[in-house]
């Protein structure tokens, strides 16, 4: 690594950071140039933990000499700045204090994923980054195989995923599906059953799911407000309904998955206990 000062908060540079508040500007920027945004030391370690490559930094000094380690072995810029040049680069407080640049890894193909999985999460257009973070920090800490995202639900690398996550993103494997009906072909090709999270009359209960689950499961989650589209419903085996009270129908869609998740899980060996804090 190479360390250099900010002295302008315009210049090329930094421009990897700049404007990070715009949502729709950084989710189709960030995968057509090829890298996403990881917030915080913690984060960036779990990044290059996994075998990612930044390409840069950006930070206050006094987080470098906890990362100077794990940045070393790389020819990269770390850019040291102060808080204000910092707010003024991103277009808000960065609290955590380091941000890191990394060339974004090549998605696995799903056929590949599903080869080896037997409970996988399928999400279908969540476009909430927040939730996809939070889904994937349940599915680390629950013991799914892996995440299979829709063309248009929100990226997992996109910064408040990464974030929310605390970079869980980086140590679940995930990939994209491609639309209804070819997912359903590829899930059922490899002897998923499909379950859709919803509510219908011919609902079964999770508690139900729970005692007999299917040896391959696909549980798939909708987004907030529309959930699950008619596609997946269609293409689903069953649909499942957590039971609730006091006249409540749903859960916000990251408390769903981790209580499904949880309702669903093989209690983990004692050394694979705290993996995921």
């Amino acid at each position: 690594m190479h360390i250099e000062r900010v002295r302008d908060a315009a210049s090329d540079a930094v421009a990897d950071y700049a404007r990070l508040t715009d949502v729709t500007l950084r989710s189709a920027h960030e995968p057509a140039e090829g890298l996403y945004i990881a917030e915080s030391a913690k984060v960036i370690r779990r990044a290059i933990g996994a075998g990612h490559r930044p390409r840069s930094v950006l930070m206050e000094e006094k987080w470098l000499a906890g990362l100077e380690a794990e940045l070393a072995p790389f020819d990269v810029p770390v850019h040291l700045a102060d808080p204000n040049q910092l707010e003024e680069i991103t277009g808000y407080r960065v609290h955590r204090g380091a941000l890191a640049a990394f060339e974004r890894p090549v998605l696995p193909d799903p056929v590949d994923l599903l080869a080896s999985a037997h409970r996988v999460v399928v999400l279908e257009d969540i476009v909430d980054h927040t939730n996809v973070g939070a889904i994937f920090r349940s599915v680390a800490a629950l013991g799914a195989d892996a995440v299979l995202v829709s063309p248009r639900c929100a990226d997992p690398l996109y910064r408040r995923s990464v974030r929310v996550s605390m970079g869980t993103v980086f140590q679940v494997p995930w990939t994209r599906l491609p639309e209804w009906p070819e997912a359903r072909r590829m899930l059922h090709a490899h002897d998923f059953s499909i379950a859709a999270l919803a509510l219908a009359d011919d609902a079964v209960s999770l508690r139900d799911l729970a005692a007999d689950p299917p040896e391959r499961l696909a549980l798939v989650f909708g987004a907030e407000g529309d959930g699950l589209s008619r596609h997946a419903l269609e293409a689903s085996d069953l649909v499942v309904t957590i039971p609730m009270a006091h006249g409540v129908d749903s859960l916000n869609v990251a408390a769903a998955a981790a209580v499904v998740l949880y309702a669903l899980a093989v209690e983990p060996a004692a050394s694979d206990a705290g993996d995921a804090r």
